[in-house]
């Protein structure tokens, strides 16, 4: 009994085994699994990039005061910072805001003794414009009030940016194809069809140059030279290449 029982069992597992390739071989014919083993990729990565020039500025100017009281300290900062505001806003800059506000105690040390001596205030605050009228801004923003330049950087327009972005990305596609023929002649094959793309990105450094505030106050009359200069867009595309 018990014979015939595993007998049976052995029929019915061949029987299953035997539906399942047949399920797999209507599926997968023979023809398609070789096709599919045949098929040849070369993968490669190409670069590009795109020169432009940072015809933006933003900048980040401050205002800082001394005194003996916090009120006094106070209230003079608010005087300058507004007329600083007031000016950038006369020469209609672009994104003004504020970024940053601070009043804090003034100490002298002397023989590990602290001794408050006054307040020192600031404010600051950022803005945009085109680079070749920033020289002129600048000089003229320390006229206002303005006491620090604490920073500046240079930057090309969204549309400028856009538009190398693209032909780095073509520059990219150009390289990899180039890098992919002259492999494939080489081993004496030819390319099909790219049947994957992968756009590994396009970016923008954006570089950073400060400049020193004392140099401009001392000579109020002198004008401030600001090139922005170029800028570089990288752009980078891996391909999968059939032959």
């Amino acid at each position: 009994m018990q014979s015939a029982t595993l007998g049976w069992l052995k029929q019915y597992f061949l029987l299953i085994v035997s539906v399942v390739l047949m399920i797999v071989w209507l599926t997968f014919p023979p023809s398609a699994i070789a096709e599919a083993s045949a098929i040849r990729t070369l993968t490669v990565t190409g670069e590009g990039k795109e020169m432009i020039s940072a015809t933006l500025t933003q900048i980040q100017l401050g205002v800082e005061v001394q005194g003996k009281t916090a009120s006094e300290v106070q209230q003079e900062l608010a005087q300058k910072s507004q007329s600083v505001v007031n000016f950038l806003r006369d020469r209609q800059v672009q994104q003004l805001k504020t970024t940053g506000i601070s009043l804090q105690p003034n100490y002298n040390y002397n023989s590990d003794q602290r001794e408050l001596i006054g307040y020192i205030g600031n404010n600051s605050v950022s803005f945009s414009l085109e680079t070749e009228k920033i020289g002129n801004i600048l000089d003229e923003a320390v006229k206002a009030g303005a006491t620090r330049i604490d920073q500046i950087s240079f930057t090309a327009t969204d549309s400028a940016i856009d538009a190398a972005r693209s032909k780095a990305l073509k520059s990219a596609i150009g390289n990899a194809q180039s890098q992919a023929e002259a492999v494939l002649s080489t081993l004496n094959f030819s390319t099909k069809d790219t049947i994957k793309i992968q756009i590994n990105g396009a970016n923008l450094p954006q570089p950073i140059q400060n400049l020193e505030t004392a140099n401009l106050a001392k000579d109020a009359q002198a004008y401030t030279p600001v090139v922005g200069g170029e800028q570089t867009i990288y752009g980078s595309v891996t391909l999968e290449i059939q032959y």
